[in-house]
């Protein structure tokens, strides 16, 4: 049974974490190295391409932080959970949902849906 808590906790570090070496270890250290991940705007393969979307989204929002919403749930390998991403302490302008699947305890599978996103974004 996987820990839903602790995946979405680490899928946030992941994402907020802005020094190049320390995301890469995160990735290494949670992620399978087959890992995929997609959304309706982008996708990655491996370490390496997820690594550089993230790396993308840091940079088209540099004051923007994730955020879990709500409590993440699963069952068996499959965890989901609610996010947002905005500035810190302030309502997220952005905001989806995320299915992940896990091997091993690691992240295997992500699949991102989006449900909130301004216009013009």
């Amino acid at each position: 049974m996987t820990d839903a808590e602790t995946v979405a906790t680490r899928y946030i570090e992941l994402w907020n974490e802005t020094a190049a070496g320390r995301r890469r270890a995160i990735l290494a250290a949670n992620w399978t190295s087959d890992a995929k991940y997609v959304d309706p705007l982008m996708s990655g393969e491996g370490h390496s391409g997820i690594d550089a979307l993230i790396a993308g989204v840091q940079q088209r929002f540099p004051e923007f932080r994730f955020a879990l919403i709500g409590q993440p749930n699963g069952y068996g390998d499959h965890v989901r959970f609610s996010w947002g991403l905005g500035p810190q302490g302030a309502d997220s302008p952005i905001k989806g949902t995320d299915f992940a699947t896990v091997r091993d305890g690691k992240i295997r599978n992500v699949t991102g849906f989006l449900d909130q996103v301004p216009r013009g974004v």
